[in-house]
């Protein structure tokens, strides 16, 4: 019997990936990644992944469908690809995702690893995502989940042919009422619990605390400008903003503001109305083509530039330096360096990059 390593994080998607997996006459093996200390956090972590009482939930389902079921420390490589990258994205006046790089660095390159150890064949997910083998092309391809609004292609742009080719993700046929149908009908103890929230290691969403806290640093009073150059009003440290945003500051002129710009090294945020937030086109580098084949001429694709924004019309040519220029067939709101954009044509996921400049 073939073995499958299942990536579980307590959760009812992952649970119900295992017995699915079983189903299809699989040998599940459970595995929960340990990414940080929840003292670490210092607050109530209830909501979140990966935290003791996740464990204890997984272990349960393992034990309950009598597979294996391992907990392995991954805590240094999460501080080192995940939270570095987020503290120093924000640093840098960018906005991070820090889930794609956890997913990246840690779902799937470091399971890769001990899946090789444990003599496993397939690495599982319960990603709402879908993978076939195109006959033609001869590639594998990663495609949207059925379910659009639990569709989580956008953080999976960064796989690749070698990573498919081993990787199944059981729940991209379902919606999530069905998964947690098959979750009650099988007795798992987590079938009604909630979902986790975004960014595991800061679960009360005070990211500007967490930068202090982590870089023992506190960025002063700064200025809020207009387009033009002019202040108008005072801030309380740049990294407390992302492009987009209009709350948490104040300003001395009448109506809604947001936030254009940040700029790091002078501690200042440019502000405007909604009106000047649209832009269209953007540059991304660090660029994933998960065919493995950049195309050679501008293309026409469909483009995301937040996770579960609306799909927009581009049109995509490559740069000589390999990075990625993305023009709009109209402007796009809010687009923000450090996001990703992910490609797509139709339901198939060509790729995608870390924004780096945007015009």
């Amino acid at each position: 019997m073939a073995k499958a390593l299942i990536a579980m994080s307590g959760g009812v998607d992952s649970s119900v990936a295992a017995v699915l997996m079983k189903e299809k006459g699989y040998e599940p093996i459970g595995v929960t990644m340990k990414l940080h200390d929840e003292a670490d956090a210092d607050i109530d972590v209830e909501g979140t992944c990966c935290s003791l009482s996740d464990v204890e939930d997984a272990r349960s389902v393992a034990n309950k469908m009598d597979f294996p079921y391992y907990v392995f420390n991954f805590k240094a490589q999460f501080k080192d690809k995940v939270i570095d990258k987020f503290v120093d994205c924000y640093i840098h006046g960018r906005t991070p995702n820090p889930c794609i790089n956890c997913n990246r660095y840690l779902k799937f390159d470091e399971l890769q690893r001990r899946a090789e150890e444990l003599g496993c064949e397939k690495i599982v997910t319960g990603h709402y995502v879908r993978t076939r083998y195109n006959e033609e092309t001869g590639k594998y391809e990663l495609l949207k989940g059925v379910d659009d609004s639990k569709d989580q292609s956008y953080v999976l742009y960064h796989l690749n042919q070698d990573l498919l080719s081993k990787a199944m993700f059981p729940l991209g046929e379902y919606t999530k009422d069905q998964i947690r149908e098959k979750a009650a009908e099988t007795g798992l103890i987590n079938a009604d619990k909630k979902e986790s929230q975004d960014i595991c290691f800061i679960p009360d969403g005070n990211h500007k605390r967490f930068i202090e806290d982590f870089t023992g640093e506190k960025i002063g009073y700064g200025k809020i400008l207009d387009i033009n150059g002019k202040q108008i009003g005072t801030h309380q440290g740049y990294y407390r903003f992302t492009v987009g945003q209009r709350k948490g500051f104040d300003v001395t002129r009448e109506g809604r503001h947001y936030v254009l710009d940040i700029k790091p090294e002078t501690n200042e945020i440019v502000v405007g109305r909604e009106k000047d937030l649209y832009k269209d086109n953007l540059v991304a580098n660090d660029f994933n083509w998960i065919s493995g084949e950049a195309p050679t001429e501008p293309i026409k694709v469909d483009a995301r530039t937040r996770y579960h924004k609306p799909l927009a019309k581009a049109t995509v040519t490559v740069l000589e330096n390999g990075d990625v220029k993305v023009e709009f067939d109209e402007p796009q709101r809010a687009m923000t360096k450090g996001q990703s954009v992910v490609l797509y044509d139709g339901d198939v996921v060509l790729g995608g990059g870390t924004i780096i400049e945007v015009e």
